[in-house]
């Protein structure tokens, strides 16, 4: 028994102590803040790019009136056709005089009715692929522009469009049929249709 109280004894003394001894609290260095999440500061807002200048579209001129357009095929029933040699676009000798003529009623139309263009057309007989012909129908019909600008036609009021063999005046299979095919065309067109 008495070994039995000394070791109650022991244990008692043990369990004081833990409580009576309360551990010094060690003064912590305090915990740094959190990281907070960084606040985007708010950028200054964009400056606006600088204004463009929007281009003025001016309203397109009204339709002619149909006496204007029958004046003006009246005028285009003088121009006559200028015709060139196979696979060639240079200005034959008779072409020069025809568009010499021509220019006298180009003038014309021009003149009384500015709101015109003029536009050339060049066509081909239908020999060769639908690329060559184009290329040569360009080249016809941008000669014979050329020619009118140096007879003072001004170069704003003409334009130059190639058919190639599309659009044939004639469709025998013969050398005056393709002769006939072989061409520049004017005709004109009102700015506002």
């Amino acid at each position: 028994m008495k070994s039995e109280a000394i070791r109650n004894l022991g244990l008692i003394a043990v369990l004081v102590l833990l409580v009576g001894c309360h551990p010094k609290k060690v003064a912590q260095a305090p915990l740094p803040p959190a990281p907070q999440p960084e606040v985007a500061k708010a950028a200054p807002p964009p400056e606006p790019p600088p204004k463009r200048e929007e281009p003025k579209v001016e309203a397109p001129p009204p339709a002619p009136p149909p006496e204007v357009k029958v004046r003006v095929e009246d005028l285009l029933a003088k121009i006559q056709d200028v015709y060139f040699d196979y696979d060639k676009h240079n200005i034959r000798t008779d072409a020069e005089t025809t568009l010499q003529s021509n220019a006298v009623a180009l003038r014309e139309i021009l003149k009384q009715f500015p709101g015109y263009k003029l536009r050339m057309e060049g066509f081909c007989d239908e020999r060769g692929s639908d690329e060559y012909n184009l290329a040569l129908g360009d080249a016809r019909a941008k000669n014979a522009v050329e020619f009118l600008v140096r007879l003072g036609i001004p170069a704003d009021q003409l334009q130059s469009v190639s058919y190639g063999k599309e659009k044939p005046v004639c469709s025998d299979h013969t050398e005056d049929c393709w002769q006939k095919n072989r061409r520049a065309h004017t005709s004109a067109q009102s700015s506002s249709t």
